[in-house]
């Protein structure tokens, strides 16, 4: 480990630190898209971009993109980014890491006059979590050129729409396309990320290589029974929505397990309609989280649990809604960037792991109209989405030093033509 690559490390980690205390709680980090944290966030990212060098701009939809040009106009454009939004009560290195990471290798090479066969691109990503409109991957889809304008009129919780946020963060919904970068003009895609897993961690490697990022279907359930008195309906004679819900959330747990990690499910949410201690629930909405590397194990799954629920309704004489609300496919990472990867990993002195993520990332959106790559760094036990989030120092000057190591072989290989 060279002494440069800790400083750079540490110059991040004072920044992720600064980042961190912009939330819209105080004591915890939250910075849902669209808030004032958020802004200020962001303002923040924009200022240290601007800072290295890099030719800055907020786009339409409130992604901070900084931009490090080829002396070739026609050259394609190499994307590196991650996100600064967070989840609710959040760690502080999921998705600002690899941004600010991202700044410090582009400033390294602004300071070595580094010729460059294509544009780099560094974009810190608005929206991957999805927390505040159930909508992941915003910033990535607009950058992908793939955007559903149909989600203009989704609400979050207190009714404001997506329109109208993206409107008070100085956006103009109606030129998002305008944003993106059309396919053609695609070099790749690469993000740095903690792992959100514990196996660097337990194995004590600094950092691993990513082969596919798992794909997700998610789905929003109501169960319809039959509100009473908690005192007088019998027990056989009740349509009781809660206990439809918590068999069902038991048998998805049993069936997933049973597929020995080839699939995760998860129900992360619940709400009883009218709750009382002293009424039957008659009306329950939960959420299932089902998340596969492999789309034929996803798929069916999906539709054995779909009918698992509907038996189970059947039985208690419940009705169901099942309504699927997000859907993304798995990925498969490029093979011959994780050749590259690869590389740099072996020559920066650590061992190369190869892993798949559960977890979702925006090169899931940017991966129609370009090959991804992703390097995990070693976090603290695996946890991610927990204030106990934590990288340490030298597991962040190794990512440093490799994510170099990759970015100038890359350059190599096209200044060689």
């Amino acid at each position: 480990m060279t002494p440069d690559n800790l400083q750079q490390a540490n110059t991040i980690l004072q920044r992720i630190n600064e980042l961190a205390s912009i939330s819209e709680s105080p004591g915890v980090i939250t910075r849902t898209f669209g808030t004032e944290a958020f802004i200020k966030g962001r303002t923040l990212v924009a200022h240290w971009m601007q800072e290295a060098g890099l030719q800055t701009h907020i786009d339409n939809i409130g992604n901070v993109r900084g931009r490090l040009l080829s002396q070739s106009p026609d050259a394609k454009t190499l994307v590196i980014a991650s996100h600064i939004d967070t989840v609710i009560n959040a760690g502080k290195f999921d998705g600002p890491l690899g941004v600010l990471l991202g700044i410090s290798l582009l400033e390294q090479l602004i300071q070595q006059r580094t010729n460059l066969p294509f544009h780099i691109e560094l974009i810190a990503f608005c929206d991957e979590e999805g927390c505040r409109f159930h909508t992941t991957y915003l910033g990535s889809k607009v950058v992908a050129g793939h955007f559903d304008k149909d989600l203009f009129s989704q609400r979050d919780a207190t009714g404001f729409t997506l329109q109208e946020v993206i409107q008070h963060m100085g956006g103009d919904p109606a030129v998002l396309a305008q944003d993106a970068i059309p396919a053609k003009n695609w070099l790749g895609y690469f993000e740095v990320h903690i792992e959100q897993g514990p196996v660097l961690f337990e194995k004590d490697i600094p950092v691993g290589i990513v082969t596919a990022i798992a794909g997700q279907k998610r789905i929003a359930i109501t169960f319809h029974g039959e509100a009473g008195h908690a005192g007088t309906v019998p027990m056989d004679m009740r349509h009781d929505a809660l206990c439809a819900a918590a068999e069902f959330i038991l048998e998805a747990e049993r069936f997933a397990a049973s597929h020995l990690q080839q699939v995760v499910a998860t129900v992360g949410t619940l709400q009883i309609t009218h709750a009382a201690s002293n009424v039957i629930p008659g009306e329950v909405q939960i959420t299932l989280d089902l998340r596969s590397a492999n789309q034929q194990v996803l798929n069916s799954c999906h539709s054995h649990l779909e009918r698992l629920a509907f038996a189970i309704c059947q039985q208690r004489r419940v009705n169901m809604q099942w309504q699927p609300v997000q859907e993304s496919n798995p990925v498969t990472c490029n093979a011959q960037l994780n050749y590259l990867l690869a590389q740099a990993v072996q020559q920066s002195g650590y061992e190369v792991i190869k892993l798949v993520s559960g977890a979702g990332h925006d090169g899931v959106a940017i991966s129609p109209v370009a090959p991804v790559a992703m390097l995990f760094v070693r976090c603290f036990e695996g946890i991610s989405h927990n204030p106990l989030e934590n990288v340490e120092l030298k597991d962040l000057a190794a990512a440093v030093k490799v994510s170099a190591a990759f970015i100038h072989s890359l350059i190599q290989k096209h200044n060689r033509g």
